[in-house]
C-alpha cells in the first residue's frame, strides 16, 4: 500500500538570484563543479542539493556535496569513466575522484506504487523507490525543508520549493509532509532531525517533534549496521555533547542506547559528568584535527551499565575478572542489537572496562605491567575521566599522571618492596607485595593447550 501523503505538498518556486545568497563557486569542490558542469555540458539539468547548499548559505563548510540531475544512473555512468552505481534501495551514481565521491542522484518522483519505476513499501516503510520524477517532485520527496534548496549550476541561483529559506531564517527543522507518516517511511529522520537541530544550532518544530514519544520504538526495527553509522555521525562530527543533550530532551537516547538511558535515570550525577566531559572531549580533539576512535566513546556511554552489572556480580560472590567480563558481555551484546558495533571496537572498549581496578593495585610488577598494556593510555585517560566519581578516584589519577613522568628507574626504585613514589593516593596501599609462588606448568601439556588467546 503506498499511503505518502506527500503529494499533498503543493511545491511552489522561488528563485534567489546570485546577488541576493552567500554561495560562492570558491567555496563548493573542484570534483562537484566538474560533476555538474559536464552534466549540463551534456543537456541535462545539473543541482548541488541538500545538506551542502544548506550548509554553504548558512556560512558553513560541507564535507560532502550531492548532485541532483534528471539524468538517469545510467546516463551518469555513460558521461564519467570513474563511476560505480549503487543501492538497491535507492539507485544512486558515485563518482570517484581519488579520495572523494560526488554522489549522483536522479530526480525522485511520487508516482504510486504499482506504476511506472520501482517502489516497494512494506509496513509504511519503503524499501526500494526508483521512480524517477522532476525537480518539484525531488523537492517534496525530501526529509526536511532546509534540505530541499538547489543550487543551479547554469545561472547560479538556488531554486526554493517547499520554503527551505525561510526555515534557514527562523533556524528550525521542519519535515515536508505529515510528520508521522514520513518517520513510518524511515524511522531514521528522528535521529537526523535531532543531529541537525544539534549540529545547526536548531530548534525542531513541534508538529516534526510530537510523533517521537510514539513512535520512537520503531528505531528498533532499522538495520543496526545503519544505526552504527548514523550513530558515528552524531557523536564524531564535532557537535556530540549537543547531540546527546538533544537525543536526550527529544526522549530519543533510550532507543539508541538503552544501557546509557538506564544508567542515567538513576540520578548518578557523576556518571553524568563522565559521559558529558567524554563526549565535550571528543568534540575538542575533532575540532584540534586530533584522532578519534569511536571505542572509546562507545565504552564511556556504556560504562554506567557495566560498573553496576559488574559490582553486582562481585557481590555475589564472583571473581573480579569474571564479574567484568561478564558485564561486559552482557552490555555489549545487548547494545549490539540495536546499534552494530564492530568486534574491533567491542574488544578496545572491554579491555578498557578490565583494566580500570588494575589501577588500584599499586605495586612494583603490577605498575609497570600495566603500563606496557596496549591499551594503557586509552584506559588511563578513561581513569581521569572517572575524577568526578570520588576524591579517590580522582587522587588515583594524579598518581597515575605523575608515575609516567617520573624516569623508569626512579618509579622502579620508589616501588621496589611495595612502596609507592611521591603523591601516592591516601587511601593506596602501602604495604608491600606479597611474594607470589610460580605456578608450575603441568606435565605433557602442549604449546597452545593453556587455553590463551
Amino acid at each position: 500500500m503506498n499511503s505518502d501523503t506527500r503529494s499533498d505538498v503543493s511545491p511552489v518556486l522561488r528563485i534567489i538570484p546570485r546577488d541576493q545568497h552567500s554561495i560562492s563557486r570558491k567555496n563548493i569542490s573542484k570534483a562537484a563543479l566538474r560533476v555538474l558542469y559536464r552534466l549540463h555540458d551534456a543537456g541535462f539539468a545539473a543541482y548541488l542539493v541538500g545538506g551542502a547548499v544548506r550548509d554553504l548559505l548558512l556560512g558553513g563548510h560541507p564535507k560532502d556535496f550531492d548532485v541532483a540531475t534528471d539524468a538517469t544512473p545510467d546516463e551518469v555512468k555513460s558521461l564519467f569513466r570513474n563511476c560505480r552505481l549503487i543501492g538497491r534501495r535507492f539507485r544512486l551514481a558515485h563518482v570517484v575522484f581519488g579520495p572523494e565521491i560526488i554522489e549522483v542522484a536522479t530526480f525522485r518522483g511520487t508516482g504510486e506504487e504499482g506504476g511506472e519505476g520501482d517502489r516497494h513499501i512494506v509496513d509504511g516503510r519503503i524499501v526500494r523507490d526508483n521512480i524517477w520524477g522532476t525537480i518539484e517532485e525531488d523537492a517534496v520527496r525530501r526529509d526536511f525543508r532546509v534540505n530541499a534548496l538547489y543550487y543551479d549550476i547554469s545561472d547560479f541561483s538556488v531554486r526554493d520549493y517547499v520554503g527551505g529559506m525561510r526555515d534557514l531564517e527562523d533556524r528550525t527543522m521542519r519535515l515536508i509532509g505529515d510528520p508521522e507518516q514520513r518517520y513510518r517511511e524511515d524511522p531514521v529522520r528522528m535521529l537526523r532531525a535531532a543531529r541537525l537541530a544539534a549540529k545547526l544550532g536548531f530548534t525542531i518544530d513541534p508538529a516534526a517533534a510530537a510523533p517521537f514519544a510514539s513512535l520512537g520504538h520503531l528505531l528498533g526495527e532499522a538495520a543496526p549496521a545503519r544505526l552504527f553509522d548514523e550513530s558515528l555521525k552524531l557523536f564524531l562530527a564535532g557537535h556530540g555533547l549537543k547531540s546527546f543533550k538533544m537525543l536526550e530532551a527529544c526522549g530519543l537516547l533510550k532507543f539508541l542506547f538503552p544501557a546509557t538511558a538506564r544508567a542515567l535515570e538513576r540520578g548518578d550525577l557523576a556518571l553524568r559528568a563522565l559521559v558529558e566531559q567524554g563526549l565535550a572531549n571528543t568534540d575538542a580533539r575533532i575540532a584540534e584535527g586530533k584522532s578519534v576512535t569511536p571505542a572509546f566513546l562507545y565504552a564511556v556511554l556504556l560504562w554506567g551499565e557495566v560498573r553496576d552489572q559488574a559490582q553486582g556480580w562481585i557481590a555475589q560472590g564472583y571473581d573480579d575478572n569474571e564479574a567484568w567480563q561478564r558485564a561486559a558481555v552482557h552490555v555489549v551484546g545487548e547494545q549490539c542489537q540495536r546499534v552494530a558495533i564492530p568486534r574491533r571496537f567491542t574488544f578496545t572498549m572491554e579491555e578498557i572496562w578490565a583494566l580500570q581496578p588494575r589501577f588500584e593495585q599499586i605495586h612494583r610488577k603490577r605498575v609497570f605491567r600495566l603500563m606496557s598494556h596496549p591499551r594503557f593510555r586509552a584506559a588511563f585517560d578513561f581513569l581521569l575521566l572517572r575524577a568526578h566519581e570520588s576524591p579517590r578516584m580522582r587522587e588515583l589519577g594524579e598518581w597515575w599522571a605523575h608515575a609516567q613522568q617520573l624516569p623508569p628507574e626512579m618509579l622502579a626504585a620508589a616501588l621496589g618492596g611495595g612502596g609507592v613514589p611521591p603523591h601516592e593516593p591516601s587511601a593506596a596501599s602501602g604495604a608491600p607485595a606479597r611474594k607470589r609462588r610460580r605456578r608450575r606448568k603441568p606435565v605433557g601439556r602442549g604449546k597452545g593447550d593453556s587455553g590463551g588467546t
